[in-house]
């Protein structure tokens, strides 16, 4: 995406009348710098300009905003015309939404203290360790399913806090294929991957009941974007 259109996307956000609001798609999903993140009163984000795009592209008014994971979540299951991102897509969740994207390939990766020097090479290696999740998050339902020791918090920003104070021994994080989620924070080095345990694809998820006709325009605006590369140049700012 260039830079203009860019600053053109959130000025739009900025000017969008409420009363469109009401009445247009409503997106949400959780705090998770660099992805979603508020600067000022606006969402920003590489993921949330990528969803603020297709919008755009499709021509469909939208409101935007942040909440912890589990409330989001439920929303877009329950109320028409909202949708979820960036939400994995897995078998379990298929039927639950209408799936617009990829937006991004993510890796799951346990990360842990640098300082304790924990060696994992295989999920079966972290039974017996507490794993720090987020409630209602898809990495939280793949652990517990494979019987693993998990303890969820409501948002993601506690779990690094909960890992150096010792309160949990792994972190389980989603992040970008490539990516270096931690850049500039001051704890960077102290913690340290430790085994990548799955691979998957993240969407924009939508309410069942959102009108087919404006999940074609989402899903053809997101399907130009991969072909002309602006899902891609975002995935690397």
């Amino acid at each position: 995406m260039k830079l203009g259109t860019m600053a053109w996307l959130l000025a739009a956000a900025l000017l969008m009348p409420l009363a469109a609001t009401a009445t247009g798609v409503r997106i949400v999903g959780e705090h998770l710098p660099p992805s979603s993140m508020m600067e000022g009163n606006v969402v920003v984000g590489r993921e949330t300009l990528k969803v603020r795009e297709i919008m755009a592209r499709a021509g469909i008014v939208y409101s935007i905003e942040l909440l912890p994971w589990k409330r989001a979540y439920a929303l877009a299951l329950r109320e028409l015309d909202t949708c979820i991102f960036s939400t994995t897509r897995t078998q379990e969740r298929e039927a639950q939404f209408r799936w617009i994207g990829p937006l991004n390939e993510a890796e799951w990766v346990l990360y842990g203290l640098a300082e304790r020097r924990l060696a994992l090479r295989t999920l079966d290696d972290a039974h017996g360790l507490t794993i720090g999740t987020v409630l209602g998050d898809a990495r939280d339902d793949y652990l517990r399913q494979r019987g693993l020791n998990v303890a969820a918090v409501t948002q993601e920003w506690l779990n690094p806090q909960k890992l150096l104070m010792g309160r949990i021994d792994l972190w389980a994080v989603g992040m970008a294929v490539g990516s270096k989620p931690f850049a500039g924070k001051e704890w960077e080095n102290k913690v340290v991957p430790l085994l990548t345990f799955n691979r998957v694809q993240t969407y924009l998820a939508c309410n069942r009941q959102l009108p087919e006709a404006q999940a074609a325009a989402m899903q053809r605006a997101a399907s130009a974007m991969r072909r002309d590369g602006s899902m891609a140049r975002e995935q690397l700012r």
